[in-house]
Formats: C-alpha cells, structure tokens, sequence
C-alpha cells in the first residue's frame, strides 16, 4: 500500500459512492438507512477535504478532531455515533476492497474516540461490559441476565426491575414491558439475552428463592426480594468499573447504546421507536405500528447480539 498522501477529493467522492452501490445493492439496506449512511458520508468528506485529510490513511487525532467537529455543531450522542458507526461500515468496505488497511477499521474502534461520545458505547465496548460477571461473583448468572436483557431490549433500569416472569415468553423469544404509563410493549430479546435468562431461572433464581416467600419478578436479589431500580444502577456501574469502561455508563447507556447500534446496522426507524416505547423521536417520522414477528426479525437481523449463540 502506498504511504500516506494528501488528500484525494476525487478518489473520496469515488470511494463513498462504491460504498453506496455496495449497501444499496449487495446488502439492500433500506431507503431511509441508505439516506442516513449518504448523509453522514457526505459531511465526513466535506471536512476531511477541508482539513487535508488523506481518507486512506486516518490518524487517531484526526478522527478525535471530527468527533469535536459533530459535538460543536450542537448533535447529540447517539447522532455523533451514528456518524462513527457509518465510517466503521464503510473502512470495513475499504478493507474488504483492499484500499486500507486493518488500523484504519481498528481506530474507529477505539476506546479513546468513543469516549468522546457519551452515553452510547461502541459494540466493543458492550461485549466487554456483558463479560464482566465470571464465576467468582456470587450473583453472576443474575447479573449476566440483566444486562443481557437491558441490552437486548432497550429497557430502562425501571422497566427492567420491574419485569415480571409472566412477562416472558422465553420460547417465542419476546418479553412484554411496562413503560410509562403502564404502556406495554412486546421486544424481541435474541438468543443471548434468551439463553442467560434461562441459566438464571433455571438455575440460581430457584436456589435463591428455595425458602423465601413466591415473588413474581424476574429479577431479585439475594434475600429473594425484587430489585430496586437503583440496584440496577449499582450492578450496571460495578461492571463498567472492573472491565475498565470509560465515561458515565449507565442502564440508559445501554438503552441509547441499544437503539443507536440497531439504526446503524440497517434497522428501520419506526420499528426502533416501537421497541423503544417511544412516542415520537427527533428524526423520526410519526408513530406507527409494527407486527411483533417484523421486530422479532429485525432484532435479530440488525442487534449485535440478536442472531445464534456461539
């Protein structure tokens, strides 16, 4: 490969649109997702020409540069990731293309750059967090339960401490939340979230509960009551600290983290707002309703952590 150079506007512009053709054609992403990549390229490229920047050779600071770029023009978080999660797609597509090399996907990775971004978390950086329960803890397979669910759900800490197991329908793979309102929802959960809930029911929650007195909730702790809302906090802040994750981690990170990694990998908005129990969302078109099993097949489409367990 050829050392760095300057920047090449025209070879950019040809770049971004292969890229393009590439998720339009080969991976038949939606309308609407399509628009977002193109948008989001298209202003990458606007200030990497104007910064000199050589597109196929990125350094570190120059990505931390565009990342301060996104936060001055006043977009919020999850925008901002959404910004880096469409380079990350489309330096995978270089990559695959042989036009950069293996740093240049690694960089938009980094810990570093996704600390710039709080609230949302990089896919990386979930996966290290869902890793922080190991044998040792005595509630391990509670905890790995718990922020399998918050992750694969988008649940707030209240909603999920207030689930109930009739609630679960762990064989069609759904759950059925309690938002505001008392609203109910019907999620997805994917197979990950599935098999920990699972483990724990089938496992440390009886042991648990063997000489208490019956509670419906899915989660409770180890005297066999339900969990309190700020004690999802507490679990959620003690892996973030032992697996060395940085910023202002909390349920709701995994929440924004949750939505943001749904809409970057393709998912459409309406069905995002529909998991999320929202009513309206900034960018979004007006409320509609979506049909369990589309959710259930774009969960497991488009979630990190949707399709079949290893």
């Amino acid at each position: 490969m050829p050392p760095r150079g300057g920047p090449d506007p025209v070879a950019l512009a040809e770049d971004v649109a292969a890229f393009l053709n590439y998720v339009r054609g080969e991976r038949a992403l939606s309308p609407h997702t399509q628009m977002a990549y193109r948008r989001d390229l298209d202003r990458f490229s606007e200030w990497s020409v104007a910064h000199r920047m050589d597109h196929l050779h990125p350094r570190s600071q120059e990505l931390l540069d565009f990342v301060e770029y996104l936060q001055g023009l006043g977009l919020q978080p999850p925008s901002v990731a959404r910004h880096l999660a469409s380079l990350r797609s489309f330096y995978r597509f270089l990559k695959l293309d042989e036009r950069v090399r293996d740093t240049a996907v690694d960089l938009l990775a980094a810990p570093a750059l996704w600390d710039r971004v709080p609230h949302v978390l990089s896919p990386e950086a979930v996966d290290r967090l869902l890793l922080g329960p190991i044998p040792l803890d005595r509630l391990a397979i509670r905890d790995r339960a718990l922020l399998e669910t918050l992750y694969a759900s988008g649940c707030r800490a209240s909603e999920s401490s207030g689930l109930l197991i009739s609630d679960l329908n762990l064989d069609g793979g759904y759950c059925r939340c309690h938002g505001k309102g008392n609203k109910q929802r019907v999620i997805p959960l994917g197979s990950r979230a599935v098999a920990a809930l699972r483990a724990y029911l089938e496992g440390l929650r009886p042991r648990i509960m063997a000489d208490k007195p019956p509670v419906g909730h899915v989660f409770v702790s180890g005297r066999g009551i339900p969990l309190e809302r700020t004690t999802v906090w507490r679990v959620v802040k003690k892996y973030v600290v032992r697996q060395g994750i940085h910023g202002r981690v909390s349920p709701h990170t995994l929440r924004h983290s949750f939505a943001t990694h749904l809409l970057t990998g393709g998912a459409e908005l309406r069905a995002v707002q529909e998991m999320l129990g929202h009513a309206g969302i900034a960018t979004t078109q007006k409320y509609t309703h979506v049909d369990r099993d589309r959710l259930r097949q774009l969960h497991a489409k488009f979630h990190p952590r949707g399709g079949t367990a290893s």
